[in-house]
């Protein structure tokens, strides 16, 4: 039998079973890893990959009574722990994605749209993912009742995660001076985005790029860069500024660690159309225009390369699993899934393409499973 990897780092999570524990917790957990990178996306159809793979998962476990009915992985998921399981995920991660110095990390939310249960009074789930732009992984994942709720979820997700060294940039909704401290705190730095729930920061930042000629002036230091981009009928051009002459700036003191803030102005040509968009962020770095475009534009990743792929590859919007702890258990495991097969980099394919793959050729999906 060949020894399961990911087992040392799933074994402590608490089985919700008291009795009638035929089947091994990790045996689970990992036949529904296996399914999900295969293309299931319901209890029904990872019972049936188990049934269709059984020979396969017989060389990494001993399924001594075979393969759980959909019932078991169904009631598994929905008592299962989350916060234990997402532990476990992180500190699976962790072993696998090294991050680099100056990293940017992308924290962002999104709304499993069908996991609200109407004859249990559940609003559909709300979950916040950290996303290594680098590495192209989900680091962690956490679930709000709301998306409002991202503001007091947010900094308990980065306590959880090794930010040190790395930047973390976030929209709007996460521009709070608690997230901001614990950024600091954790020897991260930080790019957040303003719009007007801080209204003054926000109309004295607009006012100030407005007037960024006459600033020049009085003597104010800009770093300025311009990227310039496109293909098929598009033309995007980014221009990213950026200072760190702000002690002008009203309330500078109470964001920790604020050093600068950036705008950046975005003009995207689509087949003879023109728009315009100016969008404007405190930071903790120096300014360096060119570093702080990089940084903007890779958070908006995190909406490409895991919202999207959630939503086409794995249908995540269309899912129906809402009993209990379920729909957060699952969607955990849909990131695990997406980081395994983001990290294979033997076949070259969309994800979507490597899940129909995994299913077809089961040395591939050993690739995958275990690097």
């Amino acid at each position: 039998m060949t020894e399961n990897t990911m087992e040392p780092f799933f074994e402590n999570i608490q089985d919700p079973r008291h009795h009638n524990k035929r089947h091994k917790l990790i045996d689970i957990i990992f036949i529904a890893i296996c399914a999900v990178v295969a293309g299931a996306d319901t209890y029904e159809q990872i019972e049936n990959f188990g049934n269709q793979r059984k020979k396969w998962l017989s060389k990494f476990l001993k399924l001594p009574h075979g393969i759980p009915s959909h019932d078991t992985f169904g009631r598994i998921f929905e008592r299962m722990i989350p916060n234990e399981f997402q532990s476990s995920f992180m500190r699976w991660i962790g072993s696998v994605a090294e991050l680099t110095k100056g990293q940017v990390i992308a924290i962002d939310g999104k709304t499993l749209r069908r996991s609200h249960d109407k004859s249990n009074d559940k609003k559909a789930i709300h979950m916040i993912s950290a996303w290594a732009s680098s590495n192209q992984v989900v680091l962690g994942q956490l679930k709000t009742e709301e998306k409002s709720n991202e503001i007091t979820a947010i900094p308990t997700l980065l306590k959880l995660l090794d930010i040190s060294g790395c930047i973390i940039t976030i929209d709007a909704m996460g521009t709070q001076k608690k997230i901001a401290k614990t950024i600091i705190n954790k020897t991260g730095d930080y790019i957040l985005a303003l719009k007007e729930n801080h209204k003054t920061l926000y109309d004295e930042s607009v006012l100030f790029f407005d007037n960024m000629e006459e600033m020049k002036n009085q003597g104010y230091a800009f770093d300025e860069h311009t990227a310039v981009d496109g293909g098929h009928g598009r033309i995007e051009t980014r221009r990213a500024v950026v200072t760190s002459d702000i002690d002008w700036l009203e309330d500078r003191e109470n964001w920790e660690g604020l050093k600068s803030i950036g705008m950046v102005e975005s003009t995207r040509e689509i087949d003879g159309n023109r728009s315009h968009e100016r969008r404007y962020y405190i930071s903790s770095l120096d300014a360096d225009a060119l570093s702080f475009g990089c940084a903007v534009r890779k958070h908006w990743g995190i909406e490409n390369s895991v919202h999207w792929v959630l939503d086409i590859a794995f249908r995540e919007d269309e899912s129906r699993v809402r009993k209990g702890n379920s729909p957060e258990n699952f969607a955990a495991i849909r990131h695990i899934a997406l980081n395994l097969l983001r990290s294979n980099k033997t076949f070259k394919g969309s994800v979507k393409t490597k899940r129909l793959n995994a299913a077809m050729d089961p040395k591939y999906m050993e690739e995958v499973i275990f690097g």
